[in-house]
Protein backbone atom coordinates (compact mmCIF):
# COMPACT_ATOMS: atom_id res chain seq x y z
CA UNK A 1 0.00 0.00 0.00
CA UNK A 2 1.73 3.45 -1.03
CA UNK A 3 1.85 6.25 1.49
CA UNK A 4 -0.73 7.79 -0.63
CA UNK A 5 -3.35 5.64 0.19
CA UNK A 6 -2.26 5.51 3.85
CA UNK A 7 -2.38 8.52 4.21
CA UNK A 8 -6.11 9.38 2.36
CA UNK A 9 -7.41 6.13 4.89
CA UNK A 10 -6.44 8.33 8.18
CA UNK A 11 -7.69 11.59 6.32
CA UNK A 12 -11.16 9.25 5.57
CA UNK A 13 -10.69 8.00 8.91
CA UNK A 14 -10.20 11.06 10.89
CA UNK A 15 -13.30 12.99 9.06
CA UNK A 16 -15.54 10.03 10.82
CA UNK A 17 -14.02 11.04 13.98
CA UNK A 18 -15.33 14.27 13.76
CA UNK A 19 -18.33 13.44 12.39
CA UNK A 20 -19.13 11.03 15.11
CA UNK A 21 -17.78 12.76 17.90
CA UNK A 22 -19.31 16.44 16.90
CA UNK A 23 -15.78 17.76 17.23
CA UNK A 24 -16.75 21.18 15.38
CA UNK A 25 -19.09 21.63 18.78
CA UNK A 26 -15.69 21.78 21.21
CA UNK A 27 -12.84 21.07 19.57
CA UNK A 28 -9.68 22.08 19.83
CA UNK A 29 -10.86 25.25 21.60
CA UNK A 30 -12.70 23.66 24.85
CA UNK A 31 -9.62 21.07 25.39
CA UNK A 32 -7.05 23.98 25.12
CA UNK A 33 -9.57 26.42 27.11
CA UNK A 34 -8.73 23.31 30.18
CA UNK A 35 -5.23 23.09 29.60
CA UNK A 36 -4.36 27.14 30.03
CA UNK A 37 -6.44 27.07 33.26
CA UNK A 38 -4.41 24.00 34.69
CA UNK A 39 -1.42 25.88 33.68
CA UNK A 40 -2.66 29.54 35.36
CA UNK A 41 -3.45 27.45 38.42
CA UNK A 42 -0.28 25.64 38.44
CA UNK A 43 1.79 28.42 37.75
CA UNK A 44 0.32 29.85 41.00
CA UNK A 45 1.02 27.18 42.96
CA UNK A 46 4.33 26.98 42.05
CA UNK A 47 4.86 30.53 43.26
CA UNK A 48 2.40 31.03 46.30
CA UNK A 49 1.79 27.35 47.22
CA UNK A 50 -1.36 27.19 49.15
CA UNK A 51 -1.14 30.95 49.84
CA UNK A 52 -2.13 32.35 46.35
CA UNK A 53 -5.29 33.37 47.27
CA UNK A 54 -4.20 35.45 50.06
CA UNK A 55 -1.68 37.57 47.87
CA UNK A 56 -5.09 37.51 45.26
CA UNK A 57 -6.82 39.40 47.74
CA UNK A 58 -4.07 41.57 48.65
CA UNK A 59 -3.62 42.77 44.84
CA UNK A 60 -6.89 43.39 45.02
CA UNK A 61 -8.14 44.80 48.81
CA UNK A 62 -4.90 46.21 49.63
CA UNK A 63 -2.74 47.07 46.93
CA UNK A 64 0.43 43.94 47.83
CA UNK A 65 2.01 46.41 49.79
CA UNK A 66 3.89 43.45 51.54
CA UNK A 67 3.88 41.45 48.32
CA UNK A 68 7.30 40.55 47.73
CA UNK A 69 8.29 41.74 43.81
CA UNK A 70 9.72 38.41 42.54
CA UNK A 71 5.54 37.39 43.02
CA UNK A 72 4.26 40.10 40.80
CA UNK A 73 5.18 38.42 37.64
CA UNK A 74 3.41 34.92 38.01
CA UNK A 75 0.53 36.37 39.82
CA UNK A 76 -0.01 38.64 36.32
CA UNK A 77 0.82 35.70 34.17
CA UNK A 78 -1.07 33.29 35.79
CA UNK A 79 -4.34 35.23 35.93
CA UNK A 80 -4.31 36.37 32.67
CA UNK A 81 -3.86 32.42 31.25
CA UNK A 82 -6.86 31.69 33.05
CA UNK A 83 -8.79 34.39 32.15
CA UNK A 84 -7.56 34.30 28.47
CA UNK A 85 -8.69 30.40 28.54
CA UNK A 86 -12.31 31.54 28.89
CA UNK A 87 -11.86 34.05 25.82
CA UNK A 88 -10.67 31.18 23.85
CA UNK A 89 -14.12 29.58 24.08
CA UNK A 90 -15.06 31.99 21.39
CA UNK A 91 -12.22 30.84 19.21
CA UNK A 92 -11.67 34.66 18.61
CA UNK A 93 -8.28 35.13 16.66
CA UNK A 94 -7.25 37.91 19.12
CA UNK A 95 -7.79 35.94 22.43
CA UNK A 96 -5.75 33.09 20.61
CA UNK A 97 -2.73 35.65 20.10
CA UNK A 98 -2.72 37.13 23.81
CA UNK A 99 -3.23 33.49 24.65
CA UNK A 100 0.18 32.26 23.05
CA UNK A 101 1.93 35.35 24.33
CA UNK A 102 0.81 35.13 27.89
CA UNK A 103 1.87 31.26 27.55
CA UNK A 104 5.53 32.21 25.64
CA UNK A 105 6.27 34.86 28.63
CA UNK A 106 5.19 31.52 31.47
CA UNK A 107 7.68 29.37 29.71
CA UNK A 108 10.48 31.77 29.58
CA UNK A 109 9.92 32.81 32.87
CA UNK A 110 9.79 29.40 34.58
CA UNK A 111 12.62 28.44 33.04
CA UNK A 112 14.58 31.38 34.46
CA UNK A 113 13.34 31.13 37.94
CA UNK A 114 15.29 29.97 40.49
CA UNK A 115 14.67 26.17 41.70
CA UNK A 116 12.46 26.62 38.77
CA UNK A 117 10.33 23.27 38.12
CA UNK A 118 11.36 22.07 34.92
CA UNK A 119 8.04 20.00 34.42
CA UNK A 120 6.03 23.18 34.39
CA UNK A 121 8.53 24.56 31.84
CA UNK A 122 7.83 21.74 29.45
CA UNK A 123 4.03 21.77 30.38
CA UNK A 124 3.82 25.13 28.71
CA UNK A 125 6.10 24.57 25.69
CA UNK A 126 3.88 21.52 25.00
CA UNK A 127 0.80 23.61 25.14
CA UNK A 128 2.41 25.97 22.73
CA UNK A 129 2.88 23.26 20.51
CA UNK A 130 -0.73 22.34 20.43
CA UNK A 131 -1.48 26.44 20.04
CA UNK A 132 0.23 26.18 17.06
CA UNK A 133 -1.01 22.99 15.78
CA UNK A 134 -4.58 24.33 16.34
CA UNK A 135 -4.49 28.20 14.97
CA UNK A 136 -7.00 27.54 11.64
CA UNK A 137 -9.69 26.77 14.19
CA UNK A 138 -9.09 30.45 15.64
CA UNK A 139 -10.51 32.56 12.49
CA UNK A 140 -13.18 34.48 14.15
CA UNK A 141 -13.15 37.71 14.82
CA UNK A 142 -15.87 38.15 18.33
CA UNK A 143 -16.26 41.30 20.16
CA UNK A 144 -16.76 39.84 22.84
CA UNK A 145 -13.61 37.97 23.14
CA UNK A 146 -11.89 41.17 21.93
CA UNK A 147 -12.93 43.24 24.62
CA UNK A 148 -11.86 40.13 27.16
CA UNK A 149 -8.63 40.44 25.28
CA UNK A 150 -8.43 44.52 25.49
CA UNK A 151 -9.81 44.37 29.33
CA UNK A 152 -7.02 42.10 30.20
CA UNK A 153 -3.91 43.24 28.29
CA UNK A 154 -4.59 46.69 29.58
CA UNK A 155 -4.96 45.91 33.37
CA UNK A 156 -1.52 43.70 32.82
CA UNK A 157 0.53 46.45 31.58
CA UNK A 158 -1.00 48.74 34.23
CA UNK A 159 -0.38 46.30 37.07
CA UNK A 160 2.95 45.69 36.19
CA UNK A 161 4.29 49.36 35.64
CA UNK A 162 2.39 50.50 39.04
CA UNK A 163 3.86 47.81 41.46
CA UNK A 164 7.16 47.99 38.92
CA UNK A 165 7.38 51.81 39.86
CA UNK A 166 5.99 51.07 43.27
CA UNK A 167 9.15 48.95 44.23
CA UNK A 168 11.44 50.77 42.42
CA UNK A 169 10.80 54.08 44.09
CA UNK A 170 13.62 54.27 45.76
CA UNK A 171 15.61 54.66 42.14
CA UNK A 172 13.59 57.75 41.24
CA UNK A 173 13.37 61.37 41.83
CA UNK A 174 11.98 62.42 43.85
CA UNK A 175 11.28 59.01 45.38
CA UNK A 176 7.63 56.93 44.72
CA UNK A 177 6.72 55.87 48.69
CA UNK A 178 2.70 54.89 47.54
CA UNK A 179 0.72 52.78 45.04
CA UNK A 180 -1.62 56.17 44.02
CA UNK A 181 1.66 57.86 42.92
CA UNK A 182 3.54 54.92 41.18
CA UNK A 183 -0.13 54.75 39.26
CA UNK A 184 0.48 58.46 38.04
CA UNK A 185 3.59 57.63 37.09
CA UNK A 186 2.80 54.54 34.92
CA UNK A 187 0.15 56.43 33.10
CA UNK A 188 1.82 59.40 32.47
CA UNK A 189 4.52 57.43 31.28
CA UNK A 190 2.49 55.11 29.21
CA UNK A 191 0.79 57.78 27.42
CA UNK A 192 4.17 59.86 26.41
CA UNK A 193 2.85 62.83 28.41
CA UNK A 194 6.11 62.86 30.25
CA UNK A 195 5.54 65.80 32.70
CA UNK A 196 8.86 65.56 33.98
CA UNK A 197 8.00 65.79 37.98
CA UNK A 198 9.31 62.22 38.62
CA UNK A 199 12.44 60.76 36.56
CA UNK A 200 14.40 57.71 37.10
CA UNK A 201 17.94 58.42 38.46
CA UNK A 202 19.09 54.85 38.04
CA UNK A 203 20.01 52.81 34.73
CA UNK A 204 17.68 49.84 36.28
CA UNK A 205 14.75 52.51 37.03
CA UNK A 206 15.47 53.67 33.01
CA UNK A 207 15.40 50.64 32.07
CA UNK A 208 12.17 49.73 33.38
CA UNK A 209 10.36 52.84 32.19
CA UNK A 210 12.03 51.93 28.66
CA UNK A 211 9.79 48.96 28.91
CA UNK A 212 6.61 50.46 30.20
CA UNK A 213 7.10 53.02 27.56
CA UNK A 214 7.36 50.18 24.87
CA UNK A 215 4.40 47.75 26.50
CA UNK A 216 2.19 50.80 27.10
CA UNK A 217 2.11 52.00 23.25
CA UNK A 218 1.48 48.37 21.82
CA UNK A 219 -1.01 47.41 24.36
CA UNK A 220 -3.16 50.21 23.78
CA UNK A 221 -2.72 50.17 20.06
CA UNK A 222 -3.18 46.69 20.00
CA UNK A 223 -6.41 46.49 22.01
CA UNK A 224 -8.16 49.66 20.68
CA UNK A 225 -7.57 47.92 17.10
CA UNK A 226 -9.15 44.37 18.55
CA UNK A 227 -12.43 46.04 19.87
CA UNK A 228 -12.90 49.09 17.11
CA UNK A 229 -12.21 46.49 14.37
CA UNK A 230 -14.70 44.24 14.56
CA UNK A 231 -17.44 46.80 15.19
CA UNK A 232 -16.15 48.73 11.80
CA UNK A 233 -16.44 45.47 9.96
CA UNK A 234 -19.56 44.94 11.01
CA UNK A 235 -20.93 48.38 9.64
CA UNK A 236 -19.17 48.48 6.79
CA UNK A 237 -20.70 44.61 5.61
CA UNK A 238 -24.09 46.44 6.70
CA UNK A 239 -23.31 49.28 4.41
CA UNK A 240 -22.00 46.85 1.57
CA UNK A 241 -24.99 45.14 1.75
CA UNK A 242 -27.60 47.80 2.36
CA UNK A 243 -28.17 48.09 -1.16
CA UNK A 244 -28.14 43.98 -1.98
CA UNK A 245 -31.03 41.98 -1.51
CA UNK A 246 -29.54 38.10 -1.10
CA UNK A 247 -31.01 35.54 -2.71
CA UNK A 248 -33.77 33.33 -0.81
CA UNK A 249 -31.43 30.23 0.10
CA UNK A 250 -34.41 27.72 -0.08
CA UNK A 251 -35.07 24.90 -2.83
CA UNK A 252 -31.68 26.39 -4.78
CA UNK A 253 -28.31 24.57 -5.67
CA UNK A 254 -25.19 24.70 -3.77
CA UNK A 255 -22.12 24.39 -5.90
CA UNK A 256 -18.62 23.81 -4.80
CA UNK A 257 -15.48 24.89 -5.76
CA UNK A 258 -13.46 26.92 -8.16
CA UNK A 259 -12.79 24.06 -10.82
CA UNK A 260 -13.61 24.76 -14.19
CA UNK A 261 -17.16 22.31 -14.05
CA UNK A 262 -18.19 24.47 -11.04
CA UNK A 263 -17.93 27.49 -12.77
CA UNK A 264 -19.46 26.09 -15.64
CA UNK A 265 -22.03 24.12 -13.73
CA UNK A 266 -23.24 27.98 -12.18
CA UNK A 267 -23.51 29.28 -15.03
CA UNK A 268 -25.60 27.26 -16.68
CA UNK A 269 -27.93 27.22 -13.84
CA UNK A 270 -27.87 30.13 -13.63
CA UNK A 271 -28.64 31.08 -17.55
CA UNK A 272 -31.80 28.91 -16.85
CA UNK A 273 -32.88 31.08 -14.06
CA UNK A 274 -32.46 28.27 -11.32
CA UNK A 275 -31.33 29.97 -8.05
CA UNK A 276 -27.55 29.02 -7.47
CA UNK A 277 -25.23 29.93 -4.37
CA UNK A 278 -21.98 29.04 -4.91
CA UNK A 279 -19.10 28.17 -1.92
CA UNK A 280 -15.50 28.62 -2.71
CA UNK A 281 -12.24 28.12 -0.08
CA UNK A 282 -11.22 31.55 -0.78
CA UNK A 283 -11.60 34.21 -4.07
CA UNK A 284 -8.05 36.24 -4.19
CA UNK A 285 -8.59 36.80 -7.85
CA UNK A 286 -12.00 37.67 -7.62
CA UNK A 287 -13.16 35.51 -9.45
CA UNK A 288 -16.60 35.01 -8.25
CA UNK A 289 -19.06 37.74 -10.36
CA UNK A 290 -20.85 40.16 -8.29
CA UNK A 291 -24.21 39.02 -9.19
CA UNK A 292 -23.57 35.81 -7.74
CA UNK A 293 -24.76 34.33 -4.22
CA UNK A 294 -21.45 32.97 -2.50
CA UNK A 295 -20.53 32.00 0.82
CA UNK A 296 -16.43 31.80 1.30
CA UNK A 297 -15.21 28.90 3.45
CA UNK A 298 -14.74 25.50 3.59
CA UNK A 299 -17.61 23.59 2.61
CA UNK A 300 -16.43 20.72 5.07
CA UNK A 301 -17.60 22.81 8.08
CA UNK A 302 -21.06 22.46 9.09
CA UNK A 303 -21.50 25.95 9.86
CA UNK A 304 -20.73 26.63 6.13
CA UNK A 305 -23.06 24.51 4.59
CA UNK A 306 -25.56 25.90 7.23
CA UNK A 307 -24.70 29.24 5.93
CA UNK A 308 -24.95 28.38 2.31
CA UNK A 309 -28.04 26.75 2.95
CA UNK A 310 -27.42 23.37 2.24
CA UNK A 311 -30.05 21.96 4.87
CA UNK A 312 -32.82 23.51 2.75
CA UNK A 313 -30.74 22.96 -0.81
CA UNK A 314 -32.76 20.83 -3.65
CA UNK A 315 -28.90 19.67 -4.27
CA UNK A 316 -25.32 19.85 -3.55
CA UNK A 317 -22.73 19.68 -6.36
CA UNK A 318 -19.12 18.63 -4.44
CA UNK A 319 -16.76 19.49 -7.22
CA UNK A 320 -14.13 20.30 -6.16
CA UNK A 321 -10.22 19.18 -7.88
CA UNK A 322 -9.69 16.78 -4.41
CA UNK A 323 -11.78 13.76 -4.44
CA UNK A 324 -11.39 12.85 -0.87
CA UNK A 325 -12.69 16.73 0.16
CA UNK A 326 -15.88 15.69 -2.28
CA UNK A 327 -16.21 12.62 -0.03
CA UNK A 328 -15.97 14.87 2.89
CA UNK A 329 -18.36 17.67 1.56
CA UNK A 330 -21.23 14.53 0.42
CA UNK A 331 -20.77 13.59 4.17
CA UNK A 332 -21.02 16.99 5.97
CA UNK A 333 -24.61 17.62 3.47
CA UNK A 334 -25.56 14.10 5.11
CA UNK A 335 -25.35 15.02 8.67
CA UNK A 336 -27.79 17.88 8.02
CA UNK A 337 -30.76 15.76 7.81
CA UNK A 338 -32.08 17.77 4.83
CA UNK A 339 -33.63 16.46 1.61
CA UNK A 340 -30.85 17.72 -0.97
CA UNK A 341 -29.86 15.89 -3.09
CA UNK A 342 -25.75 15.03 -3.64
CA UNK A 343 -23.42 14.91 -6.71
CA UNK A 344 -19.99 14.40 -6.45
CA UNK A 345 -17.26 14.70 -9.22
CA UNK A 346 -14.43 12.04 -9.29
CA UNK A 347 -11.36 13.23 -11.03
CA UNK A 348 -8.92 10.09 -10.77
CA UNK A 349 -11.33 6.45 -11.92
CA UNK A 350 -9.34 5.00 -9.44
CA UNK A 351 -11.23 6.51 -6.47
CA UNK A 352 -14.54 6.40 -8.28
CA UNK A 353 -15.31 2.95 -5.72
CA UNK A 354 -14.22 5.14 -2.97
CA UNK A 355 -16.32 8.03 -3.22
CA UNK A 356 -19.25 6.10 -3.80
CA UNK A 357 -19.05 4.33 -0.32
CA UNK A 358 -20.17 7.76 1.08
CA UNK A 359 -23.34 7.31 -1.35
CA UNK A 360 -23.98 10.47 -3.11
CA UNK A 361 -26.93 10.78 -5.68
CA UNK A 362 -24.87 10.95 -8.39
CA UNK A 363 -21.18 10.75 -9.45
CA UNK A 364 -20.14 12.93 -12.35
CA UNK A 365 -16.50 12.07 -14.10
CA UNK A 366 -16.14 14.07 -17.51
CA UNK A 367 -12.01 14.09 -16.97
CA UNK A 368 -12.65 10.12 -16.82
CA UNK A 369 -15.08 10.38 -19.87
CA UNK A 370 -12.49 12.38 -22.42
CA UNK A 371 -10.07 9.24 -22.02
CA UNK A 372 -12.85 6.77 -22.58
CA UNK A 373 -14.12 8.73 -25.84
CA UNK A 374 -11.10 9.00 -27.27
CA UNK A 375 -10.33 5.32 -26.42
CA UNK A 376 -13.58 4.67 -28.12
CA UNK A 377 -12.94 6.27 -31.21
CA UNK A 378 -9.77 5.15 -32.00
CA UNK A 379 -11.16 1.63 -31.16
CA UNK A 380 -13.78 2.25 -33.82
CA UNK A 381 -16.44 1.67 -31.00
CA UNK A 382 -19.72 3.05 -31.45
CA UNK A 383 -20.71 6.25 -29.60
CA UNK A 384 -24.44 7.43 -28.79
CA UNK A 385 -25.74 10.33 -26.24
CA UNK A 386 -27.36 7.60 -23.81
CA UNK A 387 -23.56 5.66 -23.49
CA UNK A 388 -21.84 9.23 -23.20
CA UNK A 389 -23.85 10.17 -20.15
CA UNK A 390 -24.40 6.95 -19.47
CA UNK A 391 -20.80 7.35 -18.45
CA UNK A 392 -20.83 10.91 -17.28
CA UNK A 393 -23.44 10.39 -14.82
CA UNK A 394 -23.48 7.58 -12.56
CA UNK A 395 -26.16 6.98 -9.99
CA UNK A 396 -25.71 5.34 -6.47
CA UNK A 397 -29.47 5.02 -6.10
CA UNK A 398 -30.92 2.31 -7.85
CA UNK A 399 -35.19 3.61 -7.16
CA UNK A 400 -34.30 6.64 -9.84
CA UNK A 401 -35.51 7.31 -12.88
CA UNK A 402 -32.74 6.64 -15.88
CA UNK A 403 -29.63 9.02 -15.87
CA UNK A 404 -30.61 10.23 -19.50
CA UNK A 405 -33.76 11.84 -17.94
CA UNK A 406 -31.64 13.41 -15.24
CA UNK A 407 -30.43 16.95 -14.88
CA UNK A 408 -29.97 18.75 -11.39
Amino acid sequence: MTNHHVLERARTLAHYTRQVLHTRYWFPHVPLSILLIAGGLWLLHASFGGQWHHYLNLVLHHGATDMPPNLLPPLLIGGGLVTMALAMLWRSRTAWLMTFFLTAIAAVSTFFTPHHDAVLTYYFLAVLVVLLAGWRSFDRSSLAASTVFAVTSVLMVVGYSTFGAFYLGSQFHPEITDLVTALYFSMVTMSTVGYGDITPATTEARLFVISVIVLGLTVFATSLTAVVAPMLSQSMKRLTNSGKTRMKREKHFVVVGNTPLAVNTWRELAKRGRPVTRIVRSDPSGTIAENADAVIGDAGDRDVLEKAGAGRAAAVLAMTDDDSENAFIVLAVKDLHGNARTVAAVNDANRSSRIRLVQPDITISPQVLGGELIAMVLSGEEISADSILARVLQRTDTSAPPAAHDTP
